[in-house]
């Protein structure tokens, strides 16, 4: 199997370390980097994944690596096709996405600097949260193009959505297609019309009612999961999500995705990072792809942006 290319998991916590297993498992890269500022973390789990490559049939090679708040250490990163930021505070019970981003914001702008120096071709996936702004303040920090700075949010969420429309009826996952834009948080924006059961509309097996509470129950997912694990956040979805990004943007592979990516004209939507489809591929977002909405959808749509303007506005500051 033919392997290239390098990708860097910024944070070796429970997100990032399980995101860089996943990436090695899938054996299309040459090198995974994992860095951490927790002398000797990243080194450690790097030569646990390595002992589990003849067990699991894979070759990609996983290299760990301590960094500095000064950039320390962020040599072994370089020249990487592909860097995953998801350093940063997880949440706590009782605390919202917008709790973190004083500092969050410090961290994710320390960690884009260090990245634009030593991999300044590298498209990057944020997955810190806020993620809308912390998306922003990634494309500020390095000044890359905006389509080579992205977003995990969606991907996430409408797996999410996926699992409890499956759930509630009893059917398999794979049978089930849903779609989740807006923001990562309050403002998200469900799109019913989107989903379907074996093709059909989820209006034809579910109740207003009961899509509504699936929805609320998905735009909480995060919180849900925050408040029975106590002490973290997700990841094991989380990190599904972020390789699965990755990997389309190694194999330019054009894969349709919802992604925080930044809004051009869109939708009637301009200057604003918001969660949309888009087509990856080598270069990042290779396009927007707008689909069809109703009208309630595309008011929410643009209520999302203008809630997440505001906010991604102030983080130049940050």
């Amino acid at each position: 199997m033919a392997r290239s290319g390098k990708v860097t998991v910024v944070g070796a916590g429970f997100y990032g370390s399980t995101t860089a297993l996943r990436l090695a498992e899938y054996d299309v890269f040459e090198t995974v980097v994992l860095t951490d500022i927790v002398e000797g973390k990243p080194e450690g789990l790097a030569l646990d994944i390595n002992q589990s490559r003849s067990i699991e049939n894979f070759e990609t090679k996983i290299i760990g690596a301590t960094t500095t708040a000064d950039g320390g250490g962020y040599e072994a990163t370089a020249n990487s096709d592909v860097v995953v930021i998801t350093a940063g505070l997880p949440r706590k019970p009782g605390m919202s996405r917008m709790d973190l981003i004083g500092v969050n914001a410090g961290i994710v702008r320390g960690v884009a600097e260090n990245v634009a120096k030593h991999s300044p071709n590298a498209v990057i996936i944020v997955v810190s949260n806020p993620l809308d702004e912390m998306t922003a303040l990634a494309q500020l920090a390095t000044n890359f193009p905006k389509h080579r700075v992205m977003g995990q949010a969606g991907m996430l969420d409408t797996a999410r959505f996926t699992h409890f429309v499956a759930e509630k009826l009893q059917v398999p996952v794979s049978s089930v297609k849903t779609l989740t834009l807006g923001s990562h948080g309050e403002t998200m924006v469900p799109v019913p019309s989107r989903c379907t059961v074996d093709g059909k509309p989820l209006s034809d097996r579910l109740s207003e009612v009961e899509i509504a509470e699936l929805v609320d129950r998905t735009r909480n997912g995060g919180a849900e999961v925050v408040a029975l694990l106590k002490t973290g956040s997700a990841y094991y979805a989380p990190s599904a999500a972020a390789a699965r990004m990755a990997k389309a943007v190694i194999e330019d592979s054009g894969a349709v995705m919802p992604v925080c990516a930044w809004v051009d004209g869109e939708y009637g939507i301009s200057g604003v990072y918001l969660g949309v489809e888009a087509e990856i591929g080598r270069t990042g977002i290779k396009k927007v792809v707008e689909g069809k909405l109703s009208d309630s959808e595309l008011a929410a749509l643009k209520s999302a942006a203008e809630a997440v303007r505001a906010k991604q506005a102030d983080v130049k500051d940050l």
